[in-house]
């Protein structure tokens, strides 16, 4: 009795899949949509914002665990319409950035500032900051890196 049911429902769902598979799905596309479609995701990219950075990785060299390691990332629009960061997410709790939050305008350039607080962390570091933002790309990351000298115990 198991078996048998076993096997109709097999049945079944074979035939729901078989009777929705659409074999001319390609020629019930709209030739004249999908260029409507091309030239339109063309346009939204060119109208997306651009960023540029003086600098995308910081390196800190060397410094003692337990130092608060600060830096400012300048970040200008290169593009023709206002550049939006709206998210900057550090990889660990240990660094903060602060962004932001106005539009920065076509030409004019704003500040990322990032703290590493170095206590707890030693020997090579890594650590990267994602901002999300309305670029083509919707996402652009930060770096720092260097190495932190352990406490002598």
């Amino acid at each position: 009795m198991k078996k048998t049911i076993i096997l109709l429902a097999f049945i079944a769902t074979s035939a729901v899949f078989v009777s929705c598979a659409d074999s001319n799905a390609k020629a019930k596309i709209n030739k004249t949509n999908l260029d409507k479609a091309k030239s339109r995701d063309v346009e939204i990219k060119r109208g997306a914002a651009l960023i540029s950075f003086d600098q995308k990785v910081f390196d800190f060299g060397t410094v003692n665990e337990g130092d608060i390691v600060s830096t400012v990332f300048k970040v200008t629009n290169s593009g023709k319409t206002d550049l939006v960061i709206t998210n900057a997410q550090p990889s660990c709790g240990c660094t903060v950035p602060v962004w932001p939050k106005a539009p920065i305008k076509p030409g004019e350039t704003g500040e990322i500032q990032v703290k590493f607080n170095t206590a707890g962390k030693t020997n090579r570091q890594n650590k990267t900051i994602t901002l999300t933002t309305n670029t083509e790309s919707g996402r652009e990351v930060l770096t720092l890196k260097g190495s932190v000298t352990p406490k002598a115990k």
